[in-house]
C-alpha cells in the first residue's frame, strides 16, 4: 500500500487531481476511490484514479486522470479530466470497477479511504437546508 504522504505529497499530481475532483463532485457522495499505479515517460506523469459518487440509491463511477509536467520547458503543466463511465445500483459497482480494470490492461487498482485521498483539502461546507434567507 502506498503511503498518502506519497500519494497526494504537495504540488504532486495525485494532490491537484484530488482538488480538481472536489471542485466537480461534492466530497460529502465520494464514497470510494481506487487508484491506478502512475506512470512516468518521457518527463511527464500519468494518474488515473476511480471515483465512487453516491446519487440517491445510486452509485456513479467517474475516472480521473491527470498528466503532470515534470522536466523541461513545461515544467509544472498540469492537465486534468473526470468523466462519468458508468452508474448502477450499489452492489454492480464491482462490475463497473471491473470494466475499468479492462480498459486499464487489468492492473488492479488500490483503494484509498475518500477521507486520505483529500485530507489535503479544506473541509467542505455542507449544502444549505433551503433557499437563503430562510432557515
Amino acid at each position: 500500500m502506498r503511503p498518502v504522504s506519497v500519494l497526494n505529497a504537495p504540488g504532486s499530481g495525485w494532490e491537484r487531481l484530488a482538488g480538481q475532483v472536489a471542485a466537480e463532485i461534492p466530497l460529502a457522495e465520494v464514497d470510494a476511490v481506487w487508484t491506478f499505479r502512475a506512470l512516468r515517460h518521457e518527463g511527464r506523469e500519468f494518474g488515473t484514479a476511480v471515483i465512487c459518487r453516491r446519487d440517491g440509491e445510486r452509485r456513479r463511477i467517474y475516472t480521473a486522470r491527470f498528466a503532470h509536467t515534470l522536466k523541461g520547458k513545461e515544467r509544472g503543466r498540469f492537465e486534468a479530466t473526470i468523466e462519468e463511465v458508468g452508474s448502477g445500483p450499489p452492489e454492480a459497482v464491482t462490475q463497473l470497477i471491473a470494466g475499468v480494470r479492462r480498459r486499464m490492461d487489468d492492473e488492479v487498482p488500490e483503494s484509498v479511504e475518500p477521507a486520505q485521498w483529500f485530507a489535503h483539502l479544506p473541509a467542505q461546507e455542507p449544502p444549505p437546508d433551503g433557499p437563503p434567507g430562510q432557515g
